[in-house]
């Protein structure tokens, strides 16, 4: 049975009835993105506005959307109180533009600016977010998404961006709840009480019978894994992280969405006119509607064929296996497993004494970003990472900078991702070719893994 509700477990009785705010995302050609304080409708009405921190006043940010080949430039204008940074997250961009702290630039003090200015190569879908305390700034709302337009667009009605969140809000005043929680970060990240898709609880669009849809999804919660399936729509999976698949993927069954994950549908609404269709939330053996399609009118007697696949982008091939460079990635820590002894601010510590400085988790014995990465390539090596997950929870595995591939059993490889989810125990490898030069980071985008140890970084020969 298909229900609708928010997710406030464990944080009080927020009266939880359907509300949809009629903001629509859109486009801009303006050239600054200020970080500042907004309010926002995110709670119930009867609830006061939560206060966020936003581009462009709204939960997410401003959207961006440009053409493949173009020129990015924006200003970031940081108006808040502490430093900040933006990152583009999988564009395959310059490493000066990256905005990573500490790698590829310093943060943006308060009341200070800095330029980005970039191309984009790939056509996809992709977001933009704080890369400093982005375990706080993105969960504050600092985040938006960046759609890279193909040449020539697919055979669709309507391009839908849909962005995944979910937000911790305080029951009794409807604002942020705190960043202290220890679990939080030893456990399997921070989840929120409330789902919202772009910044509203209960989404409802209107759609027509046998309407063809382009729906973007966008992963942007801190650590919530989404399982999604499909009720009175049909379609197919035609992109994921940005990266066009080679062929249209048919939904035949659910599937996970993690934390920074993108993946681009077509869809045809096949419910009758005067029902509804839903973009179907799974989680412990119930569903919900994340997103409710209502069905009015009919947009043709009958659907059109499979979709065309959407056009490559550049360097989408990764060969030469056989004489790649090899390296190894092991996660350990965690609450229920820790580690043994990982090497912390220049000594060996235990898991007890990690602990104490809120830092619980190491990759290969190193806890938070090493002094020596984790690999050195020379430009337009074939790599490949085997990674080991010796934790008792999932990682969002996400590299700057690049795309890789699965290897999979058997040697054949999976589509192009810029970020692999890893459960507990697992093995996996990806296969990438080293392209782009500079200094990337390779962390776990739950985030507050990521601030507590899960940070490491690769380096790419000019």
């Amino acid at each position: 049975m298909i229900t609708r509700r928010s997710l406030l477990a464990g944080t009080g009785a927020l009266c939880v009835a359907p509300f949809m705010p009629g903001r629509a995302l859109a486009s801009t050609t303006h050239e600054t993105l200020e970080a500042a304080l907004a309010k926002v409708q995110i709670a119930p009405e009867g609830y006061p506005q939560t206060e966020i921190w936003s581009y462009g006043g709204t939960v997410p940010g401003t959207e961006i959307r440009v053409r493949q080949g173009e020129r990015l430039r924006r200003r970031l204008v940081n108006s808040l109180s502490e430093p900040t940074s933006l990152h583009w997250h999988g564009i395959r961009i310059d490493n000066a533009m990256d905005g990573v702290p500490g790698v590829t630039q310093e943060a943006v003090p308060p009341g200070e600016t800095f330029l980005y200015d970039f191309e984009l190569p790939d056509a996809g879908t992709y977001w933009y977010h704080s890369h400093n305390q982005s375990y706080e700034q993105v969960a504050r709302g600092l985040q938006g998404a960046l759609i890279v337009e193909e040449p020539e667009a697919p055979d669709v009605d309507r391009d839908e961006v849909l962005v995944l969140d979910d937000f911790r809000l305080d029951p009794e005043t409807g604002q942020i709840a705190g960043f202290d929680n220890m679990h939080d970060f030893s456990h399997g990240g921070r989840f929120g009480n409330i789902t919202v898709t772009n910044g509203v609880f209960n989404k409802t669009l209107d759609v027509k019978q046998n309407e063809r849809l382009r729906l973007r999804l966008l992963n942007t919660a801190n650590a919530r894994i989404f399982e999604f399936e499909l009720q009175g729509m049909e379609g197919w999976v035609v992109a994921l992280d940005g990266m066009p698949l080679q062929q249209p993927k048919p939904i035949t069954e659910s599937f996970l969405l993690a934390p920074a994950q993108r993946a681009d549908l077509i869809v045809d609404v096949t419910a009758e006119e005067g029902s509804e269709a839903h973009l179907v939330r799974l989680e412990r053996e119930d569903g919900f509607s994340h997103v409710l399609f209502n069905v009015k009118g009919r947009a043709a007697e009958a659907r059109r064929p499979t979709p065309m696949p959407l056009p490559p982008n550049p360097d989408m091939a990764v060969d030469g296996l056989e004489d790649a460079l090899h390296s190894e990635l092991r996660m350990e820590g965690g609450a229920m497993r820790g580690f043994v002894s990982a090497q912390m601010n220049g000594r060996a510590v235990g898991f007890r004494e990690a602990a104490q400085s809120m830092k619980f988790w190491a990759m290969n014995g190193m806890v938070d970003m090493p002094d020596t990465p984790l690999l050195v390539a020379e430009r337009g090596q074939t790599v490949r990472v085997q990674m080991q997950n010796d934790t008792m929870f999932p990682h969002a595995m996400h590299l700057h900078g690049h795309h890789f591939r699965e290897v999979l059993p058997g040697g054949g490889l999976g589509p192009m991702r810029d970020t692999l989810l890893m459960f507990g125990d697992e093995r996996r490898e990806i296969a990438f070719v080293a392209h782009n030069p500079g200094d990337w980071v390779f962390h776990c985008h739950m985030l507050t893994h990521a601030a507590s140890g899960m940070m490491t970084r690769i380096k790419v020969l000019a």
